[in-house]
């Protein structure tokens, strides 16, 4: 049964997206947000980290839509990697996934989850609003509890996260929006590579949304960015963010291409 979220994508994917364009964004994004463990099958590359579980850090990527030799026997080698983990395996679908591979996948009954849009700005000639500018912090574990926070995410995953930003190589500017007395109230990371700047883990109170501060620190990240001569931003969000995208597409963003995840079924 074809669902939804696979009709949006099969039509995004007809659009034809810009491939060398959509080759860019997936690698800067592996650099902007590195898996511990990542091991390649000719295309594809098997992302792992066991301390955090990210999709994005937790999943076959294959990037070569030519790539569909022997595809049965590697994706069953590489979903053994999962179980070595103790997780199910995760495949991503991106526009360089071979349709041989996605058939393969869908006979055998893998689930499809969590559309992705990929959007792209051009920072140098966007517009962006005048607001309370925010300096980047060089405190990686001050910004991980803060991203916790506004995210609602468990502590228990402080180590995992401050291991991650500490491995990411390009530039980086840790933004936070603090209150003395409730504590922090917005978060986000810009990686800069090149002239490429991505827009990481943008996350506001659940109490205090809707008060700019979104666009606020989101703007922050931006002109920093810009400033350090970034032409061009990048960032990811899901399908259903409604109100991140109407925030995103207000600074100029533009959709770049989609990706969903297919997650191995327990056999029953």
């Amino acid at each position: 049964m074809t669902t939804g979220a696979d009709l949006s994508l099969t039509e995004t994917l007809l659009k034809k997206p810009n491939l060398p364009l959509v080759r860019r964004l997936e690698a800067v994004g592996f650099r902007a947000w590195p898996a511990s463990s990542v091991q390649y099958d000719g295309s594809w590359q098997v992302r792992l980290t066991a301390g955090h579980p990210s999709n994005r850090l937790n999943s076959i990527v294959p990037l070569d839509p030519s790539d569909h030799r022997d595809v049965e026997i590697r994706l069953a080698k590489a979903s053994r990697k999962f179980e070595a983990y103790g997780r199910p395996a995760v495949l991503r679908q991106t526009p360089l996934a071979s349709p041989v591979l996605i058939n393969l996948i869908r006979a055998q009954q893998w689930a499809s989850f969590d559309e992705t849009i990929v959007m792209t700005c051009d920072l140098a000639h966007a517009e962006l609003p005048d607001t309370l500018d925010h300096l980047p912090t060089h405190d990686i574990g001050r910004f991980v509890d803060a991203n916790l926070a506004t995210d609602g995410v468990s502590s228990k995953l402080k180590p995992a996260l401050a291991e991650i930003i500490n491995a990411i190589k390009p530039p980086s500017g840790l933004f936070m929006i603090e209150d003395t007395q409730t504590g922090p109230l917005a978060t986000v990371l810009c990686v800069q590579d090149n002239d490429l700047a991505g827009i990481m883990s943008l996350s506001v109170a659940r109490e205090r949304r809707r008060e700019g501060l979104g666009m606020e620190i989101l703007t922050s990240a931006l002109r920093w960015a810009r400033m350090r001569s970034a032409r061009s931003a990048w960032l990811q969000v899901k399908a259903t963010n409604a109100p991140a995208l109407a925030l995103y597409e207000r600074l100029g963003f533009q959709e770049a291409y989609r990706y969903s995840y297919w997650r191995q079924e327990p056999s029953r």
